[in-house]
């Protein structure tokens, strides 16, 4: 009998993320969840994006964590996985923060960052 093998979920969410994104849906009716992407921009090279969507649009990668859903778009999923979702709020700001393992750098500002796409694990032992 052939065995599942469960993928990881491409990004995880801390308890601060998840409740700010169910707020965030929850003030727009007809909203199925957070659509986050990169594009090109800033001067460190790329920029992550976060739009409510209100449909699922075809390949994206839905992720379900503690009642909040985020659809990563299919352009995004290699830079992204592994990160950790948070949310923070302090004296200046309240934003997301991106804990994310394939960042290699950033601006001064936070604005944009340096990323690469994540190596597959096996790939990454038979080149050592």
């Amino acid at each position: 009998m052939p065995t599942l093998h469960m993928m990881p979920k491409a990004v995880t969410l801390t308890a601060a993320a998840a409740g700010r994104v169910r707020a965030l849906v929850q003030a727009h009716p007809g909203a199925l969840g957070l659509r986050i992407g990169i594009k090109k921009g800033g001067c460190a090279g790329m920029e992550y994006t976060m739009t409510v969507a209100e449909k699922k649009e075809p390949h994206d990668e839905v992720v379900e964590d503690q009642g909040a859903v985020l659809l990563i778009e299919p352009a995004a999923i290699m830079y992204l996985l592994g990160t950790e979702m948070d949310f923070k709020t302090d004296k200046l700001a309240s934003q997301f923060v991106f804990n994310n393992p394939n960042q290699q750098g950033s601006c001064g500002c936070g604005e944009s960052v340096n990323l690469v796409p994540s190596i597959d694990a096996d790939s990454a032992t038979q080149n050592d």
